[in-house]
């Protein structure tokens, strides 16, 4: 279900979430990722790699801090 959002808004929210994409951390983990999924092959087909837990996951498994909530996750539990 997509915000309902201003279009000014909108023009904001898009500005900000591409700031935070191109994130030294975020471009790292995201690199890190591809790396991995190369290295991996056939190991990787349909999975994505959590930096947290160091292993391959479902994207449903891979969202949500697994379980926990975003609010307890920090960029200090991640590995590489």
């Amino acid at each position: 279900m997509p915000q309902k959002l201003s279009p000014q808004a909108r023009r904001d929210k898009a500005a900000r979430d591409l700031a935070y994409a191109k994130s030294p951390a975020r471009r790292a983990k995201k690199a890190h990722a591809q790396r991995m999924r190369n290295k991996a092959g056939s190991a990787a087909k349909g999975k994505d790699w959590d930096h947290k837990d160091g292993r391959w996951e479902s994207p449903k498994a891979n969202r949500g801090n697994d379980g926990e909530g975003t609010k307890k996750e920090s960029g200090k539990n991640y590995k590489f």
